[in-house]
């Protein structure tokens, strides 16, 4: 863990460049969660101990008052670090437009991000390469909606599943991005993600959670509102902070 600097916002959410006029580019703290699944929806889980991870953001652009829904989110893309033959990819420019992806007349410029639809083949390929999340990728993300489902998606890239139990699975993802929300609220309430927002997102978390749970076909898999309660996931929230302080 890096030594905290002398900003308000030091440590959890420490805004380190921006990137020029059209995006900035800030660190979030994203510790490892405890394991709240149960035992089996697992095969790996923190084979890799999740620690920070690059957020990047239109620049002046962000929507705290987009609704986070089970449909894919718009312009959330992870951005390659450099070169992985392994993962899926896309041109980014094609996913967040406006964030200086584009290379103008020398394609080989342009920047490549993980194809949105290779969330899970990369997930399973980071693992069997053992290919560090945040040597590899960075999240561009300019939606309360984006942000989420990118912080959800960094914990699936830190804990392996043969997703078998889908519900569980997205469940324990769900709490680590949320309490991630809360561990990174100084920097967020600056931009608009106050404490109203972020309930609001937990309750539409929830929604989408219990809606797995019903499509489950499982006798032993019951949806358990209170892992994913204000009260809990607050609580997790401070010791995953008590524990960077460490």
């Amino acid at each position: 863990m890096r030594p905290p600097d002398q900003s308000p916002t030091s440590l959890f959410g420490r805004s380190e460049y921006a990137s020029g006029p059209v995006r900035t580019v800030t660190q979030l703290a994203t510790p490892p969660l405890p394991r709240l699944a149960p035992d089996g929806v697992f095969d790996a889980f923190g084979w890799c101990a999740s620690g920070e991870l690059t957020w990047g953001r239109r620049a002046g652009g962000f929507d705290a008052a987009a609704e986070v829904t089970s449909a894919n989110p718009p312009e959330m893309i992870f951005v390659l670090r450099k070169d992985a033959p392994f993962l899926p990819r896309e041109r980014a420019k094609l996913h967040a437009p406006g964030m200086g992806f584009e290379g103008g007349e020398e394609e080989a410029k342009e920047e490549w991000a993980l194809a949105p639809w290779g969330i899970d083949d990369a997930t399973d390929a980071l693992f069997e390469h053992r290919a560090e999340p945040s040597e590899h990728l960075w999240l561009a993300a300019s939606s309360i909606t984006s942000l989420f489902w990118g912080l959800h998606d960094w914990a699936h890239f830190h804990n392996h599943g043969p997703f078998e139990r889908r519900a569980w699975t997205e469940l324990q993802c769900d709490v680590s991005a949320l309490a991630w929300l809360e561990v990174n609220r100084a920097v967020l309430e600056a931009i608009g993600v106050d404490e109203g927002v972020r309930e609001r997102v937990r309750r539409e978390v929830t929604r989408v959670a219990e809606a797995r749970f019903a499509e489950e076909t499982s006798e032993i898999d019951r949806f358990d509102a209170s892992l994913l309660g204000a009260e809990r996931v607050r609580a997790i929230a401070r010791e995953l902070r008590a524990s960077q302080m460490d």
